[in-house]
């Protein structure tokens, strides 16, 4: 009950999933009986969505092979408090599903587009293929003649089709599902924490029914019931600290 007060859009399965992580031995269906029985609500299942599919029945959609195959990026917009817009500009990489950069700003153009790419590239390298639909920002010459130049490749979707660029498109549709609908951001500071905070919950705790009810990039050690606004416990003012004593030489 707590979990799913915690995390409001978590169906019983990626409740089952934390609860392992959180060292209880419960199986799937207990869990589903009891999240029936207290009358808990189920996320809508995500409708099935066909393969794009040439003439010929070759199918056109780059598969990502390996870690750094395939990056995919995109823009989501939202509003704080007073009206005024930002956008967010969002990395994954479709192999792991791992959230790499979400950067939030009131402006983003393609300048912004190549200073993201390049702190990406110099922390996890440059991956082959890079994903992306027709906006102005990623056809940009300067965008592509820079990605081209560091030895990446652009891949760009057919206009007016969203699905073929799947991976981003899904994990728009969690964050905007997961945080931006219950979330009031009053000013765009407090956006760019709150968002990166999910993204780091994104990737180190929560469970994707893709990986088995893993997290793509799960930590050493991450508390199971963490919430992605910093629930750690602030640390005592000094006043309340337990007192170290000194060593001393014998």
């Amino acid at each position: 009950m707590a979990l799913a007060e915690q995390y409001g859009r978590y169906g019983y399965r990626k409740i089952s999933a934390l609860l392992k992580a959180a060292g209880w031995l419960v199986n799937d269906k207990r869990v589903e009986r009891i999240w029936r029985r207290e009358g808990l609500k189920v996320p809508v299942k995500q409708p099935k969505r066909g393969r794009i599919w040439d003439n010929d029945g070759s199918c056109l959609r780059l598969r990502p092979e390996c870690r750094n195959h395939v990056w995919s990026y995109d823009f989501v917009e939202a509003r704080t408090h007073d009206g005024r817009k930002f956008r967010m500009l969002n990395v994954v990489d479709e192999f792991t599903h791992e959230c790499l950069a979400i950067r939030v700003a009131r402006k983003l153009k393609a300048i912004d587009v190549i200073d993201v790419l390049s702190d990406l590239f110099i922390l996890r390298g440059v991956p082959v293929h890079i994903r992306s639909d027709n906006g102005p920002e990623f056809i940009a010459k300067s965008v592509q003649a820079w990605i081209t130049g560091v030895g990446a490749k652009t891949a760009y979707i057919s206009p007016g089709s969203p699905w073929e660029n799947g991976y981003v498109e899904s994990f728009n549709a969690r964050l905007r599902d997961e945080l931006l609908n219950g979330e009031i951001f009053y000013t765009l500071k407090e956006a760019q924490i709150v968002i990166e905070s999910w993204r780091r919950h994104y990737n180190a705790v929560r469970p994707h029914a893709s990986l088995g009810y893993r997290p793509p990039a799960p930590e050493v050690f991450v508390p199971a019931f963490t919430a992605w606004p910093a629930a750690l416990a602030r640390p005592a003012p000094p006043t309340k600290r337990p007192m170290v004593e000194r060593p001393t030489a014998h």
